[in-house]
């Protein structure tokens, strides 16, 4: 798992750099049809929205993941993104009477709710490592995490809202943690 692990995790920060550096006017997507995109975009805006800090959509979270699955998800996988991204839009079809990235901001919330409700959990870890035999999670959740991954990790996050420290200074192991602030940026 750690010789995967570091086998894809450059490819993927690359990936992630790359598309910070896209202009979202010009941006054509690589694998995902323009109403996929139109279901990313949504669950990016709903799950992230712009509030004090930056939203997924302004540090292109969605471009990332159509990057993702158009680069390092293999034919089988890129095929089973596309049927569960139609089977959520028929389901918020059939619940809601419109597509996701049609109905109301909270219908969105709603319907996300009822996802995360119903999609199984990441175990716990210790040490990267999860505890106990993990079950698949699903898609929704599978998706999610690629989405938060994708913001956490993005350069205007990780310099202006995580504490930001590229040249680490003295150690400090004893120190209240109300000292500490922000949670930090790798």
């Amino acid at each position: 798992m750690i010789t995967g692990s570091s086998a894809i995790i450059p490819g993927l920060l690359s990936l992630l750099q790359s598309c910070q550096q896209q202009e979202r006017l010009s941006w054509q997507p690589q694998f995902l049809s323009q109403d996929q995109v139109g279901f990313v975009a949504t669950l990016v805006d709903t799950i992230l929205p712009k509030t004090e800090t930056p939203g997924g959509l302004e540090v292109k979270v969605d471009i990332f993941i159509d990057l993702v699955f158009s680069k390092m998800y293999g034919e089988e996988a890129q095929k089973m993104v596309v049927e569960e991204i139609e089977a959520l839009d028929i389901r918020c079809r059939g619940n809601y009477g419109a597509s996701f990235s049609g109905i109301s901001a909270e219908d969105r919330v709603t319907f996300l709710t009822e996802l995360e409700g119903a999609s199984p959990k990441y175990n716990g870890q210790v040490w990267g490592t999860a505890v106990g035999t993990q079950e698949p999670v699903g898609f929704y959740r599978t998706l999610k995490s690629l989405l938060l991954w994708g913001y956490f990790s993005s350069e205007e996050i990780g310099k202006n809202v995580l504490s930001y420290d590229p040249i680490p200074g003295d150690y400090l192991g004893c120190i209240p943690l109300s000292d500490v602030g922000n949670t930090w940026s790798l």
